[in-house]
């Protein structure tokens, strides 16, 4: 696990795997043996905990997050790693295609570049004149956010948004960050994949709402916490299903011929509390489709 062991988010992630394995029939202490360790977005801990892993010889390893799989490539091409929410797979080099991995790695994705677009028309359909969005992330664990942003400018998508890579190194980096593009006109914020912004999640939040800066993120307490909106597959569900792959990898499956799978069920929370401070509007067809509305 990629943030740190106190974070709710990902406990109800642990519990969902937990339960798909217990399905399976696979119980902790009894037929299996789960060892845990969290890296609380310290990437020097990922490197450790990676190589600590490696060096238990496990049957197979779940990784959570493109930081920790992309360690675990580098340390071993032989024991089967089931990733959890990895962006990018095949353009990052981790797997040859989602149909045919080829590798001993396999899994399930979280965020892909076309999520950006989604992100985007969901901030402008309540605040049409955005013009600018920035992505905001730590480039010490997710660097790859800088090759996202040089795909979508390729493909020129979506139009008429300028969009803005806004790394952040330190927690004091937030409130400074934020507050210099809350004074820029038409600028919105985006809070991607990134354990970083995982650990920081909840003064992200506050400080977005504090300078009434449009933003969305793929992580439900960002809304929770009085952040506009949220919008990102179902991460517990995610996990659930990892534990089917688990489970065939420890009865002789080949990660190399197990698809890498997309997600299937997304949910959106919009805070209408924070959005009515803002003094915006939000569409009743956007409401109707929302699994959540924070009022």
């Amino acid at each position: 696990m990629t943030v740190a062991e106190g974070d709710p988010e990902s406990h109800a992630r642990i519990m969902a795997f937990s339960q798909g394995l217990a399905g399976l029939g696979w119980k902790q202490g009894e037929n299996v043996r789960v060892e845990y360790r969290w890296s609380a977005s310290n990437s020097e801990l990922i490197r450790q905990y990676a190589k600590e892993l490696v060096s238990l010889a496990p049957d197979v390893i779940l990784a959570n997050g493109t930081p920790a799989v992309a360690e675990l490539k580098k340390i071993t091409s032989s024991i089967p790693i089931v990733c959890a929410l990895v962006q990018d797979p095949v353009g990052l080099g981790l797997v040859k295609s989602l149909s045919h991995p080829g590798g001993n790695i396999t899994g399930f994705t979280f965020v892909n570049p076309e999520l950006i677009g989604k992100w985007i028309g969901l901030l402008r359909d309540v605040k049409p004149h955005i013009t600018r969005a920035a992505l905001m992330f730590n480039p010490k664990t997710t660097p790859f956010f800088y090759d996202f942003l040089r795909e979508i400018e390729v493909t020129r998508q979506p139009a008429g948004i300028e969009l803005v890579a806004m790394p952040v190194g330190t927690p004091d980096e937030i409130e400074s960050t934020i507050n210099v593009l809350s004074k820029q006109p038409g600028s919105s914020l985006i809070i991607p994949p990134d354990p970083f912004n995982v650990d920081h999640i909840k003064r992200i939040a506050q400080f977005a709402a504090q300078t009434r800066l449009p933003a969305v993120s793929v992580y439900r307490p960002f809304a929770v916490e009085g952040g506009l909106m949220t919008y990102g597959p179902d991460a517990p569900e995610i996990f659930r299903r990892s534990a089917a792959y688990v489970d065939r990898i420890l009865k002789g499956a080949n990660p190399a011929e197990l698809p890498v799978q997309q997600p299937t069920k997304f949910q959106l929370i919009v805070n209408l509390k924070t959005a009515q401070s803002f003094g915006l509007t939000v569409p009743p067809t956007l409401l109707a489709t929302a699994d959540e509305v924070i009022e």
